[in-house]
Formats: structure tokens, sequence, C-alpha cells
């Protein structure tokens, strides 16, 4: 099992799922030649996904385009089922930086035979992950600053002020559907800028007071 550190606290936590929030900035969906959703569009990544600071993204052999996506994480703390939007932020733990691998050619041509695509999204590897700090210590989770950089280079560059769907409604949408437990993860979607990463790429993603995370491609 994959454990993640609550920062500044003897807490660890065992992840169980990660729950992620696709179509949740416009100017990603506008790129991606996407529609607007009307409903949250949710999918789940294994806790095996999970690789951490300093580790090593492997690009299965199945995929010759794989995209990075910076997304806030949020951790859950505590138990829920059909959480109120008003007491959401209450199962909230603590706040983390999270890179979204997606092998877009892999995703496309599933999504054209109308089949899943946990397979483009779900892979090895396909979720570095940073620590996570306590949520008391971020004042507003809805306007940070998020970036990320592939060898020095700036792609992504925007603001969770701009996600479509604030964190206590994704919240309370995704209990409604999976009981939330001590542990889970959401990711809560990537702003405009995904592009593709290669072997010997280097990927820094920072989300204002949240964390800086780096990894490379292989």
């Amino acid at each position: 099992m994959h454990s993640v550190r609550l920062l500044g606290t003897p807490k660890t936590f065992r992840v169980g799922k990660i729950v992620c929030l696709g179509r949740n900035y416009y100017e990603h969906i506008r790129e991606l030649g996407n529609e607007v959703p009307d409903q949250p569009v949710i999918f789940i990544k294994p806790a095996t996904s999970i690789i951490g600071d300093g580790e090593t993204v492997v690009i299965p052999p199945y995929s010759s385009d794989c995209h990075h996506e910076v997304e806030l994480a949020v951790l859950i703390g505590k138990w829920g089922k059909n959480i109120a939007e008003a007491e959401a932020m209450e199962h909230v733990a603590g706040y983390g930086v999270a890179i979204d691998l997606t092998l877009r050619d892999v995703q496309n041509e599933l999504k054209k035979k109308g089949l899943p695509w946990e397979i483009a999204k779900g892979f090895d590897t396909a979720c570095p992950l940073s620590d996570f700090v306590p949520a008391t210590e971020i004042a507003d989770p809805h306007n940070l600053r998020l970036s990320l950089q592939v060898n020095g280079t700036l792609r992504q560059d925007s603001s969770t002020a701009l996600m479509m769907r604030r964190i206590e409604t994704t919240i309370h949408h995704m209990s409604t559907i999976f009981t939330l437990e001590e542990g889970d993860i959401i990711l809560t979607g990537t702003p405009a800028g995904v592009g593709p990463v290669v072997a010997g790429d280097r990927m820094t993603a920072e989300i204002e007071a949240v964390g800086r995370l780096e990894v490379t491609v292989r």
C-alpha cells in the first residue's frame, strides 16, 4: 500500500483510491476540443500509479503520446458518504501537488470506440504526487497559482480560481457515488497548457503555498 505524509505532523495516510475530476477548467476543455460537461467527469487512478518527488515516470510501450497535467490534490482525512457541501471542507486533511499523466493517443482511440480509458490514466507511475500540507495552512485553496515546467520551459501557468467546480462541490458529488475514506485523494482537474513529454524530460510542478514536485521521464 502507498502512504503519503502530512507535513509538520507525525501523521501518514494509507492511500485508498484516487478519484479524479476531468474537464474542470474551461481553457483546458477548449484546447482539447471537448464539450463543456453538464455533470462532473469522474475517473479513478489506482494507488499503484503513485510515485513521489524525485522518482521516474515510465511511459508504457503501448503509447507514443504521453501528456502532463498539473493538478491540486486534496487529501481526505475522514470517512464520509453523501457529504453536504456545507460540511465538505471538514473532510479535507491537506493539499498536495499532483501530475496527472495521460496517454493521449490511447485515450483518444478508446474514446472513439466508446470504451473506458483507465489504461490511459492509471498505468504505473501515472500519478506523481508530493507530500501534503495541512489544510489549516492554506487560507484559500481556490486562489492558488499552479504551474508546470518541462526542462525549464513553462508549459502550464494558471490559478485554481479558474476551476469550474469548487472543492466542496466536488467532494459532495463524489461522495454520493463513492464513499470517501481516510487516505483517499481527489485530483481537481488541470488548466490549459497540457502537452507531451518524452524520455529524458524533467517535469517540475508547483502550487503556491502547497509545494513543489519534480520527476523525470524514461
